[in-house]
């Protein structure tokens, strides 16, 4: 039996004649961008993370970087980023022109460590963007006390963290903004690419959306050098749609992981560690053991998709050799890189492909 690392096919048939109908809405209406389901998607998402603003966009890397221009961010400043993470996290800072400042995460939450924040600290330093990876948030309490303590501005990049909560305050609402990823492989995901940010600063979501809008606060008017990233109408209309069942989509995700971290007992493998203070939502179960490429090779050969994230840590990829780091530079994001496979857990996914994937991972 092959069990996939992804499929949509049981989220996506249990929604499929609402979705059929709405597409058709959206078609006879012929109005595809800035239009009713894109403000119908925005407060909807906005209520659900406990904020007062939510704007669209094009993708989660323009949610981050359209923040960090609101926030003025630009050439000079450095801004402060975990060292492992999808490489959109470091991008959405280089682009304003300003420098990514990387920092070792916590070996057991892999989030960013809160304890060597303040040692890349300087002068020039004006935001921190605090990851919730793989569906955990960061610690965001110390975070943001050391941004209080330096005046420094806390961005969530919470791409991986839809509905996952800390101190029972949802993601999306724990730094002065937020930005999402709908990519579709996300808990939340549209049926393309989308983003959105979310914040409690009217200030900051009316310059994100006039950013997103060519810089423009009304048509012809452009107060902003901005660029064009907008949510169009058919992805946010299923974003609605999806929107409304993904805290039951959460929860089956979290009966599979509960299920591995019971079941899996390799002695080689190093199993997921949660926050006591945060509810995961577990965008990705990542495991972790040093035969590693045996390991995947092992699981392809047997029918198990699987993944890496992220198997080249930022500052060895080609396109930061300007931060003029080496290997053994950053050694806990280079042992994950090294370490991590991630193994199927999604909606829909069966009883008896769940007991055949841990069988084989103790076979191992």
């Amino acid at each position: 039996m092959k069990i996939p690392f992804m499929s949509f096919v049981p989220m996506h048939d249990e929604i499929k004649e609402e979705i059929d109908k709405t597409i058709k809405k959206v078609i006879e209406k012929n109005w595809f961008i800035l239009g009713e389901y894109g403000e119908k998607f925005e407060d909807e998402f906005a209520k659900y993370c406990g904020c007062k603003y939510c704007v669209g966009c094009g993708n989660g890397l323009d949610a981050l970087y359209l923040l960090l221009r609101a926030y003025e961010i630009q050439t000079g400043d450095e801004v402060i980023i975990p060292s492992n993470t999808f490489i959109a996290t470091a991008l959405a800072v280089t682009y304003t022109g300003a420098k990514p400042v990387l920092v070792e995460p916590n070996r057991n939450t892999y989030t960013i460590n809160v304890n060597k924040i303040e040692g890349k600290i300087t002068k020039k330093t004006k935001a921190i963007i605090a990851v919730h990876l793989y569906g955990q948030t960061a610690d965001m309490d110390a975070i943001k006390s050391i941004a209080d303590k330096y005046n420094l501005i806390v961005i969530e990049d919470a791409a991986q963290a839809h509905g996952a909560l800390y101190k029972g305050k949802k993601a999306g609402a724990l730094g002065d903004a937020a930005g999402f990823s709908f990519y579709p492989g996300k808990n939340l995901g549209a049926m393309g690419d989308a983003g959105a940010i979310t914040t409690n600063d009217e200030i900051i979501a009316k310059k994100v959306r006039a950013l997103a809008n060519y810089g423009s606060d009304y048509k012809y008017h452009h107060i902003y050098s901005g660029t064009n990233s907008r949510l169009d109408e058919m992805q946010a209309a299923i974003l609605s749609i999806k929107l409304k069942e993904l805290d039951k989509w959460n929860r089956y995700r979290k009966t599979l992981a509960d299920e591995y971290l019971n079941r899996i007992h390799h002695p080689d493998i190093i199993k997921p560690v949660v926050d006591d203070e945060c509810e995961h939502v577990w965008h990705i179960f990542a495991l972790r053991l040093k035969k590693r490429d045996l390991f995947l090779e092992y699981l392809i050969k047997n029918g198990i998709g699987v993944n890496v994230h992220y198997p080249v840590p930022i500052h060895l990829q080609k396109a930061y050799k300007f931060l003029r780091m080496q290997k053994g530079d950053l050694p806990i994001a280079e042992e994950i890189s090294e370490t991590e496979i991630s193994i199927p857990i999604y909606y829909g996914l069966s009883e008896e492909k769940v007991d055949i994937l841990v069988e084989k991972i103790n076979s191992f």
